[in-house]
């Protein structure tokens, strides 16, 4: 069995709190949870780890510490609709909540419709084949 990782700290939470504020406009305070994961794919043993977990805006959103001073994070709709950010892990709590933020914001403007990215040479009507620009 692999040994325990240690819990997120009350200082962990407060500033994935102030991070999730800063997003939404609001108070959200993330749950604390376990997730277990197979952290090493050689071996079929699962892990339990310490997970903060808020939702938002129709999304759900899991943080784990994975070992000290790592973390994974991927946000998730349903049990078909899991995403992740593209990278295995962070060392760093406030960039690994703040790139899964990004992400799913990108996701949500892109299910959306909204392109993102797009110039105003893009949004002319000469060059873009919508309906006309106001």
């Amino acid at each position: 069995m692999s040994p325990a990782i240690s819990d997120f700290s009350d200082a962990d939470e407060r500033l994935v709190a102030g991070i999730l504020e800063q997003r939404y406009g609001k108070p959200v305070r993330p749950e604390r949870a376990e997730a277990e994961l197979a952290l090493d794919p050689a071996r079929e043993a699962m892990t339990l780890c310490p997970t903060l977990y808020w939702s938002e805006r129709g999304a759900q959103f899991v943080v784990c510490k994975v070992g000290e001073g790592e973390y994974r994070c991927q946000f998730f709709y349903g049990d078909a609709d899991h995403y992740g950010t593209g990278r295995e892990t962070y060392d760093d709590l406030a960039l690994c909540v703040r790139t899964l933020l990004q992400v799913q914001a990108d996701h949500e403007r892109v299910s959306a419709g909204v392109s993102a990215g797009a110039t105003s040479a893009d949004l002319r009507n000469d060059v873009y084949d919508g309906p006309p620009v106001l």
